[in-house]
């Protein structure tokens, strides 16, 4: 294709019919007629010798290569709004910004206490919103509505900057009368009645069926790898739970070992390092790149990752 050919500002109609993957809607979003929108399509599949949108039952849909054109395309407009747009100066003290951060319950427990106290200090009218993972979509998270997402993935859009903030392991929370305390070993963790705490992610998921145990999370799928199930009686959403459920001297559970050592200190209780191999999982915080220049966002992300590392260091 020859560049001197293109007009470059179909690429901001690719990037919109492509994230609505409807010729109407795109219009509205990009303020023109149906009309001019669909002659766009028509110019932008002559331009790259391909369909990029077929109709299909479930309305249109993406082509392979579309797919692969829309991290590209989001990219390149994403450099061209930093090219001409000034840079902001943006003074933490003074700012009323409004941050929307999806964070899961984990990360909620361990690491949004640290921001808060930081932002106190540092910007005070700075006002946070966090949202749980049924909150959000991808689509959200892409168009700039939520500012973060602070969770366990295990897996992004490639169009999505993300990094990691750190790894953790998982431990067992039980009480000291639990009649296993003193024998824990996989036969005896096995016999034991379980709580389980969600796995999170964008969307509601699936519903709880202790029959189906492949979507239940890391700490099933690792038992799966050795044919063996644990008897789960008790479902939870939040990490907060479990250490009360575990004052029940007949449950075990088995969770992030940063939130179990917060949980422990009840004296009532007691950490066990899980008797079978369970893989660490990573924290790691992703957004979209139309916010990935923007001043205030990138401060906050700094911020974020500056007390990851302290709580770390703490360690």
């Amino acid at each position: 294709m020859n560049i001197g050919a293109a007009d470059l500002n179909l690429l901001k109609y690719l990037d919109v019919l492509l994230r609505e993957q409807n010729v109407t809607r795109a219009a509205e979003q990009l303020g023109i007629t149906q009309p001019a929108m669909s002659n766009s399509l028509k110019r932008l599949r002559e331009l790259f010798g391909d369909p990029l949108l077929i109709r299909t039952s479930d309305g249109m849909t993406a082509t392979e290569r579309a797919q692969e054109l829309r991290p590209l395309v989001r990219q390149i407009l994403s450099q061209a709004e930093q090219l001409f747009t000034p840079e902001d100066v943006f003074k933490p003290s003074d700012s009323r910004r409004v941050f929307r951060i999806m964070t899961s319950d984990y990360a909620e427990a361990t690491l949004v206490p640290h921001i808060v106290r930081r932002l106190r200090a540092e910007a005070p009218n700075v006002v946070l919103d966090f949202l749980t993972p049924s909150d959000v979509s991808y689509q959200d998270m892409e168009q700039g509505r939520v500012d973060m997402a602070v969770n366990r993935f295990n897996e992004i859009p490639g169009s999505f900057h993300q990094v990691s903030l750190w790894k953790d392991s998982f431990s067992c929370l039980l009480n000291r009368d639990n009649p296993i305390a003193s024998d824990f070993n996989l036969d005896s963790y096995l016999s034991a009645q379980h709580i389980w705490v969600s796995k999170t992610g964008f969307g509601v998921g699936f519903g709880m069926n202790p029959e189906k145990l492949g979507g239940l999370g890391w700490i099933d799928h690792a038992l799966e790898q050795l044919g063996k199930s644990r008897k789960i009686s008790i479902f939870t959403r939040h990490y907060q739970m479990p250490a009360l459920l575990a004052m029940n001297n007949d449950l075990v559970a088995t969770l992030p070992s940063r939130v179990a050592r917060m949980q422990a200190q009840n004296e009532r209780l007691l950490i066990k390092e899980p008797p079978f191999d369970i893989p660490q999982f990573e924290l790691k915080m992703a957004w979209s790149s139309l916010l990935h220049h923007n001043v205030a966002h990138r401060w906050l992300r700094r911020l974020i990752q500056e007390e990851a590392e302290s709580i770390l260091a703490e360690e």
